[in-house]
């Protein structure tokens, strides 16, 4: 199993082997997306596929444009005409939960059936979602009363709840402690796989990003500036592998992080500082 970085190749022929669909379907299409807030051009041109099941890690410095492109593809921003495509439902989970504290769990889960044909049903189906996610204990719990960790369950549960073919995540985890942050990566692997939905995740972390995603993509200047698609199971990308190490570095360096000065006391792999033994 190799890491495959070259994007010509990448672009035409990366296919994840839980990916359901095939030839030239996809669940979403850029061609061309522009963005500017007044004088500031945040993207530039940007053009991306999601293809069917397909996981996509959005890398970026800080300002890259990451999160315009991720509320474009939700709907949440004015497009114009012809500039991105999208195929089926999409639902999106931000780094905040953003529950309504006045409405119990469940209830805010169902809030996202609302104007949907399930409307009658959407009771029911959030009991389902957050059964999934672990938490069919709490349907009558507050939010108030929830931990980090759960609240962020919930959220995912109610962007669940409409069955979507692309699932949006923005930032979801960069606030939750690192255990948590373990069990909510397994979750979020294991609900993709069950629901064989696409999923583009937006992350400031590289690791989390070579752990979770089939396909890492980089912003820069507004456009995708690199690609790397990587065919290796997810239990098998272990980051003192060398070929994994190799391509974190590549992606920090992408992503303008200065590689650390030689030390034979350093860690090759996590940079950490070992004191040499007398």
């Amino acid at each position: 199993m190799a890491i495959v970085t070259d994007r010509d190749k990448i672009q035409k022929t990366s296919q994840s082997p839980d990916r359901t669909g095939s030839g030239g379907e996809y669940v979403a299409r850029v061609r061309g997306h522009h963005r500017a807030f007044g004088d500031n051009v945040v993207l530039d041109g940007v053009d991306l596929d999601i293809l069917p099941g397909e996981f996509i890690a959005l890398l970026g410095r800080s300002g890259s444009g990451k999160s315009t492109l991720l509320r474009a593809l939700a709907g949440l921003d004015l497009v114009p005409a012809g500039e991105i495509e999208v195929t089926g439902r999409t639902s999106v989970a931000f780094q905040e939960p953003r529950l309504l504290p006045w409405h119990r769990v469940r209830d805010n889960v169902a809030l996202n059936l609302l104007n949907s044909p399930e409307k009658r049903n959407r009771m029911t189906l959030a009991d389902q979602a957050l059964t999934e996610v672990g938490l069919g204990e709490k349907t009558t719990a507050w939010p108030l009363q929830l931990s980090g960790g759960q609240a962020q369950r919930v959220s995912l549960a109610r962007a669940l709840v409409r069955n979507p073919s692309l699932l949006l995540l923005d930032e979801p985890f960069s606030a939750l402690d690192a255990l948590t942050r373990i069990e909510m990566h397994r979750l979020v692997v294991d609900l993709w796989r069950r629901h064989q939905m696409a999923v583009l995740i937006v992350t400031h972390d590289v690791d989390e990003a070579i752990a979770l995603a089939d396909r890492i993509v980089v912003l820069d200047s507004g456009r995708l500036a690199r690609s790397w698609t990587i065919d290796r199971p997810r239990t098998d990308r272990s980051p003192e592998l060398h070929e994994v190490a190799t391509l974190r570095q590549t992606i920090l360096a992408t992503l303008g992080v200065r590689p650390l000065e030689p030390n034979p006391n350093r860690d090759p792999v996590t940079g950490e500082l070992h004191r040499p033994t007398s």
